[in-house]
């Protein structure tokens, strides 16, 4: 895994897979590389092959949110044979007794609610579950999907993402870092 800075865009190489990744505005603080998993099938099955030996031992399942972390999540139960729930970030018609989590909104300043449908949640208990994300940035994204997974009835055996950004507490296993904040 490589990284480059300098003028936009901010350079990322996964395998043998390099990106040009553009910088976007996050806020008054300054621009951060965007990293799209969809839509991107060859980035997406690096950072899954890189992930794979990252899972630890012992896991049972893998759970995410309806996000750019979703194509990665589904390669990643393709590579390993390990099945993999799906919060969503909106209520659905046709769940039934779903779990609630809310969680505060820190890297984009905006509360969100993750739902996640009531058998999706059966599936999880009584297993060790890791989290997966695109990008760790803060952590309250996968905090909250662990406070879910913990409602589920499930064990959060461990943290896994493609990149992560900044600083949290969370023992998140990750293929490469990247810069917190990139002057345009």
């Amino acid at each position: 895994m490589t990284t480059s800075t300098g003028a936009n865009p901010y350079q990322i190489t996964v395998g043998s897979v390099t990106r040009q990744l553009r910088l976007v505005p996050v806020g008054q603080m300054g621009f951060v590389p965007l990293i799209e998993f969809i839509g991107d099938s060859e980035l997406t099955k690096a950072a899954a092959q890189a992930l794979v030996p990252l899972i630890p031992e012992g896991t049972e399942a893998l759970l995410t949110v309806v996000t750019n972390a979703l194509p990665l999540t589904h390669e990643l139960s393709d590579l390993s044979g390990l099945p993999y729930q799906v919060a969503r970030k909106k209520r659905r018609t046709y769940m039934q007794n779903p779990l609630i989590q809310e969680m505060p909104g820190l890297t984009l300043g905006v509360s969100e609610t993750l739902w996640l449908d009531g058998p999706h949640a059966e599936r999880l208990s009584g297993k060790k579950v890791v989290i997966v994300q695109d990008v760790i940035a803060t952590g309250s994204m996968a905090m909250a999907l662990a406070r879910l997974t913990e409602r589920a009835g499930g064990t959060v055996h461990g943290y896994l993402a493609a990149f992560k950004q900044g600083e949290n507490t969370l023992p998140v296993q990750y293929l490469q870092e990247l810069p917190k904040w990139v002057q345009s």
